[in-house]
């Protein structure tokens, strides 16, 4: 038996534009809820949202259930908290803030079993494997591991395509908000400088073969990105639906 076939991998090979939202509650309760509401794919937030290897991998058990497919992005490149999240369970992964070539090589080995990587063997004992209900697993895992990268920085713009010959890496997702501030418009992801960035950035990421991604909750920032090539498309983030829907329910009775 091998390992799980990975549906967002699949999805993104094949050329589909998949819509999905952040989680930032860092509850499975909340996780389960955002399950029910047909976006392509959730991501869990470890890199801003307060997760730890526990609640990350309680909020795997409730999405996997359901037609979203699950991401988890890290806070950094270790190889060492890659390991434990794919041990986990987790196939698609996003790690942040990657500047250069070597960088995103290095990242992209932490996913890998050897000969291909360095991702330590552990499978027996990991919720990855079934515990070891897979007997193929670990001769298996490898195809099956979606590797997103994000690009947010002038440097990382730079060395975009090196990264992007890079085989492996299924996604470079460009963030916006701190290429905002690396670019001197900190807190101003709309800045016209920065979107013409976002924009061309997602263009020859999409001439490249691999899927663009990208995040915004504007509806017609949206769709340029869409037409520029983004085919993984974040367009909400459950914090900032969820108060936001309490402060207009707030102001309209509370005066």
């Amino acid at each position: 038996m091998p390992a799980p076939v990975n549906r967002l991998k699949l999805r993104l090979a094949a050329g589909e534009t998949v819509f999905g939202s952040w989680l930032g509650m860092a509850d499975p309760y909340a996780a389960e809820m955002a399950a029910t509401c047909g976006f392509d794919w959730l991501l869990i937030d470890g890199e801003h949202a307060p997760n730890d290897l526990r609640s990350t991998m309680a909020q795997l058990a409730v999405i996997e259930p359901s037609s979203s497919l699950p991401v988890v992005r890290l806070r950094d490149d270790d190889p060492a908290r890659i390991k434990q999240v794919l041990d986990a369970g987790a196939q698609s992964l996003m790690i942040p803030m990657i500047e250069t070539a070597d960088q995103a090589l290095r990242a992209l080995r932490a996913t890998r079993y050897p000969p291909e990587g360095i991702r330590g063997i552990g499978s027996s004992l990991a919720r990855a494997s079934r515990f070891s209900a897979i007997p193929d697993y670990l001769k298996t895992a490898n195809d099956q591991i979606c590797l997103i990268l994000q690009v947010e920085s002038r440097a990382g713009l730079s060395a975009l395509d090196d990264i992007l010959a890079i085989d492996g890496i299924d996604c470079v997702f460009i963030g916006p908000a701190d290429l905002a501030a690396d670019m001197g418009h900190l807190g101003n992801a709309g800045h016209p400088e920065v979107r013409a960035a976002v924009l061309d950035a997602l263009a020859r990421i999409a001439a490249s073969g691999k899927a663009a991604g990208m995040l915004s909750t504007e509806e017609g920032f949206i769709a340029d990105c869409v037409q520029a090539g983004a085919r993984f498309v974040g367009v909400g983030i459950d914090v900032v639906a969820y108060v936001g829907a309490m402060r207009t329910l707030a102001r309209k009775y509370v005066r």
